[in-house]
């Protein structure tokens, strides 16, 4: 009888452990055994969140939509008509996940008004305290204000200079390492990841024309003497090494162009731009940061320059050429909220509300861009345009997941400001409008096109 029973209590365990583990396991579609746990949903001032209870596993949903409108005025009667309208600037939706302490991933899609972009795509190793080593598709760090999430700008549009010359999403390798006073990283940089009609490009010069993609490199490093939750200051820079890309046309190798809108998305004019650069060989960009917040005050300001060198076998030139711009910009929180800063990224992050009902922002801010370089070149001169923009802005947070941002900016683009000599710059001789600056007769001054802007965005992050 006591063997029968010591038999019963060793089935019951046996068969309680197999229970056990039968719970903790389930059948996936193609037949594997996979492990289970239960998660907890929460949501998490507005963001869906389910995780594991022991914290290994955590997935989200990452979306926004944000909805613009711009009307345009003031220009000279000879100008370009500068067409008002709304679009939707973003609609992104996100999936992201912690798999275990180690490792976490990511894919970001945007459906903007109808057409499918990839935006982040990586897998991220995490497993090194204070280190990050990511591969995909992603911003590489290099600009405050490229890498600020546009839920989080002080603006509607990033400045021009930034537009023109700080890298965004591509396809590359990414390690970075941060503390709270310091932060630094290195990138290597393949192709843009964007819509079809880039990648088609990619493939295109690739089968036709045996092009190599092209790689850049570039390293950033941030210090932060002060870096505390309430306040702080950034002093930041960084170098990015780029050779020619084959994400252009066709057959347009071995080429620079640099090109931006007037800080504003719903008009689609370029009047900055360059055009190819033939025969480019590598540039290099550099840019310089300082930035600081204190409560509710939050400035940013950046030099970033461009230095294109030519293949001195098919391109002589005494010294490469030379664009750059700059911009600061500040703002203000009116009813006690707090300006915040993540220092994993080294960018601002999102604001803390200053009443239970949101928050009110005023901003102010300047930017110049240069995109000409002409002085000695003769027949090689550039020609690419500059312009100079003021604005002004009211941010209205309310809650924690709703913005509304308003908008006023003035901007005055020179005679050379022609979108590759598509667009009238001022009026010639004979009082007729002309897209030829070489033969403007400016009257008090009178070349380049100038004009008012009144923009809105209603945002919702969820």
């Amino acid at each position: 009888m006591k063997r029968l029973s010591l038999m019963m209590a060793a089935l019951f365990i046996i068969g309680t452990a197999a229970f056990a583990q039968k719970t903790d396991q389930a059948i996936d579609q193609y037949g594997n055994k996979v492990g289970v746990k239960e998660l907890s949903t929460t949501e998490r001032d507005g963001i869906l969140v389910f995780e594991s209870k022991d914290k290994d596993f955590k997935f989200w949903f990452d979306s926004r939509v944000q909805v613009d409108f711009g009307h345009y005025f003031g220009a000279q009667e000879w100008a370009d008509p500068i067409g008002s309208g709304a679009s939707i600037r973003r609609a992104r939706f996100a999936v992201k996940t912690q798999i275990n302490p180690d490792w976490y991933g990511e894919v970001d899609m945007e459906v903007a008004n109808g057409s499918f972009e990839l935006k982040d795509a990586i897998v991220r190793y995490t497993g090194l305290e204070n280190w990050q080593f990511t591969v995909g598709s992603q911003k590489p760090d290099f600009s405050l204000s490229r890498n600020t999430s546009s839920r989080y700008l002080e603006f509607m549009e990033r400045p021009m200079v930034v537009s023109a010359f700080a890298p965004s999403r591509h396809l590359g390798a990414f390690a970075k390492y941060y503390n709270k006073y310091f932060f630094g990283s290195a990138s290597i940089l393949f192709q843009e990841i964007e819509g079809q009609e880039t990648r088609d490009f990619v493939e295109d010069n690739n089968k036709s024309y045996g092009m190599d993609e092209g790689l850049s490199y570039i390293g950033k490093v941030v210090v932060r003497p002060v870096n505390e939750a309430d306040y702080g200051l950034h002093i930041g820079g960084a170098v990015m090494y780029d050779t020619p890309k084959t994400s252009d046309e066709m057959g347009v190798y071995a080429g620079t162009r640099f090109s931006c809108r007037n800080a504003t998305n719903i008009s689609r004019k370029k009047y900055i731009d360059t055009d190819d650069i033939k025969n480019t060989k590598y540039n290099l960009i550099a840019t310089a940061e300082l930035a600081c917040h204190y409560d509710g005050f939050r400035m940013e300001s950046a030099w970033l320059s461009d230095w294109t060198y030519m293949d001195p076998e098919k391109v002589v030139l005494d010294k490469p050429y030379h664009f750059q711009g700059w911009y600061v910009e500040a703002g203000y929180l009116l009813f006690g909220g707090k300006q915040t800063y993540d220092s994993g990224s080294a960018k601002f992050n999102r604001t803390r509300n200053g009443r239970t009902w949101g928050d009110v922002e005023l901003g102010l801010k300047y930017e110049f861009l240069d995109m000409n370089d002409y002085q000695g070149r003769g027949d090689l001169a550039i020609y690419g345009g500059s312009a100079e923009l003021y604005g002004a802005a009211l941010n209205f947070y309310l809650g924690k997941n709703t913005k509304i941002a308003l908008n006023y900016q003035y901007v005055n683009n020179d005679r050379y400001a022609n979108g590759k000599g598509k667009l009238y710059v001022g009026l010639d001789a004979d009082g007729n409008a002309t897209k030829d600056f070489t033969k403007v007769v400016a009257a008090d001054g009178e070349a380049g096109v100038n004009y008012h802007m009144l923009l809105a965005r209603f945002q919702v992050a969820f």
